[in-house]
């Protein structure tokens, strides 16, 4: 635990946490040693010895002093940690995630994120606040004790001695059961949240199909799975933690027995034995403390390896210099192959190129690696074979930052921040001009948006932009696009589900990007692509089909299959004559 918590602090901070141990450890053997004071204080009392118990009375106050000045800065130390964890450890997080490959965000990686960056981040703020330390105190000082016993009297301290092994022994049973119950219970609990935020996404189409009166299965499933899932981490856990709380107990009643027993046969008079049963509770004390906290303990360290774990993911690999661009605006696929991990080969020795200012389209049947190919222009993954050229240059010999500057890219789901629409159009180019703006949506038609909207530009769009249509949204992304005016612009099916009036502003925006950038088209609606400089078709990874619109027509192949279907789909009617079934 000590090195997962070395490499979540960071080098700089790593003596802080070391001057916080020493002192938790000072703190604990002081405690201990201001107990087995005790013994000759009470020996020399009874006897009538005051001159000696003065003495080591005087001892005894100045062993507290020095005990609470240690408390007192390991307490200090402690929750100056946790307050450092908390300031800085998404500012560690956040510098570490801008350099992972895009492709490492999946659904499922970015929910263990959410998780470790929230309640994970107040559980390991725990371990400095309130774990760690009777835990710690927990061996230190009933370690104390026992050498103390041992100089008391070589039988009680034996007898301390072999009882600590099974206390260890019992509570790392009981801890390591929560441990690894902790994990099923929080899976669990990660997919009911899941199946909660779904169930209230998709209200619409539940009601629609009459899904909410018997239920949401999967939610019901889901919660189901969390209710087993607790029920049985407590029906393992709850013995084992019962069996270290009658350990310690036996401990106690152990070294009171031997105690008693001395006693009986005149080997310790009664002074002694009064100071025995101040000794072992002592010793049992922190025991039973630390005992309560393991299991907390186990869970905090198992969010403490989450967080290490995002940490040690390998960053995208960068260049220490990026190439100059021998080409700039082009781009070129030189036999690519790619295989998704643990997944089927996407694509398949696919080669082509496309020079500066031109516009080229790619289409295909879904799953036939249209959008593989912007992501690997965007670096998401590296290839398996080959090489993506942007430039004239590998993108691999480019720096994160050189690759983002040549790109743009437009989606059909475009995501707003929840921020103002003017905030939303200038996230690729922050520092442009109020007049660079203004421009840039009048050219992508957001000008009418802001015409209508009641704060105008300062006007909040909520999150995801959930107060603006799809159609609008589009707009705003593609005027984000010309603000940045990058070299070169992705365009994932970016007019797929648009209105006629959005379609329009949208095929409008597009023709102006093309005055000064190289554009990718991935499309389904084939008339948006007629006037592409080349059309490339893709089937199960592999280019099959390339050239223009009239080109492909004419080799009356999987192209003109397709647009032949676009067609007769365009002419479909409701037959008012139809009967029902």
């Amino acid at each position: 635990m000590i090195r997962s918590l070395v490499t979540l602090l960071g080098p700089a901070h790593a003596p802080r946490l070391y001057r916080y141990l020493a002192w938790l450890v000072t703190s604990a053997v002081l405690q201990g040693l201001a107990v087995a004071l005790l013994v000759p204080i009470l020996h020399a009392l009874f006897a009538g010895d005051l001159p000696t118990a003065t003495a080591w009375l005087a001892g005894l106050a100045a062993m507290v002093v020095l005990t609470c000045i240690a408390h007192y800065q390991q307490a200090m130390k402690g929750f100056a940690l946790a307050l450092l964890v908390l300031t800085t450890l998404h500012d560690r997080l956040g510098q570490h995630l801008v350099s992972l490959p895009l492709g490492w965000f999946n659904s499922e990686k970015v929910g263990r994120l959410s998780r470790s960056a929230t309640s994970g981040t107040l559980m390991v703020t725990g371990l400095f606040a309130h774990y760690l330390g009777p835990v710690v105190s927990g061996v230190v000082v009933p370690a104390t004790v026992a050498l103390t016993l041992f100089v008391f009297d070589w039988r009680l301290g034996l007898t301390a001695v072999l009882c600590a092994p099974l206390i260890y022994f019992t509570h790392h049973w009981s801890a390591a059961a929560i441990g690894s119950n902790d994990a099923r219970v929080e899976a669990a609990a990660t997919l009911a949240g899941n199946r909660v935020v779904e169930f209230a996404r998709y209200q619409q189409v539940l009601r629609a199909f009459g899904r909410t009166q018997d239920g949401y299965a999967p939610l019901q499933a889901a919660n189901q799975a969390q209710k087993l899932a607790g029920g049985s981490m407590l029906s393992q856990t709850f013995p084992k933690l019962l069996a270290g709380g009658l350990t310690v107990q036996l401990a106690f009643a152990l070294l009171v027995g031997v105690g008693i027993a001395l006693a009986a046969h005149g080997e310790i008079d009664a002074i002694q034995l009064v100071a025995l049963l101040a000794l072992a509770a002592r010793f049992v004390g922190p025991l039973a403390e630390a005992a309560a906290r393991s299991g907390l303990l186990r869970m905090a360290g198992n969010d403490l390896d989450q967080l290490v774990s995002i940490l040690r993911e390998p960053p995208l690999p960068e260049p220490a210099v990026s190439l100059p661009l021998s080409a700039p605006g082009s781009l070129a696929f030189e036999h690519v192959s790619f295989a998704y991990p643990s997944g089927p080969t996407v694509l398949r020795d696919l080669t082509f190129s496309a020079p500066a200012h031109s516009m080229t389209a790619i289409v295909g049947a879904s799953g036939s690696g249209k959008t593989t190919v912007t992501r690997l222009l965007m670096r998401f993954f590296d290839t398996t074979a080959g090489s993506v050229k942007v430039g004239g240059v590998d993108v691999r010999e480019l720096s994160n930052a050189a690759l983002m500057a040549q790109l743009s890219l437009v989606m059909q789901d475009v995501y707003l921040f929840d921020d103002s629409l003017e905030a939303n159009i200038r996230v690729g180019s922050p520092d442009a001009s109020a007049r660079d703006v203004a421009e840039a949506a009048r050219l992508a038609g957001v000008d009418e948006i802001v015409a209508r909207l009641p704060q105008g530009w300062n006007t909040p769009v909520g999150e995801g932009g959930a107060s603006l249509s799809g159609g609008e949204r589009q707009r705003v992304s593609l005027a984000r696009a010309l603000l940045k005016r990058a070299p070169i612009v992705l365009l994932d099916e970016a007019t797929a589900a648009l209105d006629p009036h959005n379609e329009a502003f949208v095929q409008a925006a597009i023709q102006r990007l093309m005055q000064h950038s190289t554009v990718l088209v991935i499309a389904h609606r084939l008339p948006t692509i007629m006037a592409a400089d080349q059309i490339l078709v893709l089937d199960e990874g592999r280019l099959v089909e390339s050239g223009t619109h009239a080109h492909l027509l004419s080799l009356n192949g999987r192209y003109a299959g397709f647009w032949h279907d676009r067609q007769r789909a365009g002419g479909w009617r409701l037959n008012a004559q139809a009967q029902p079934c």
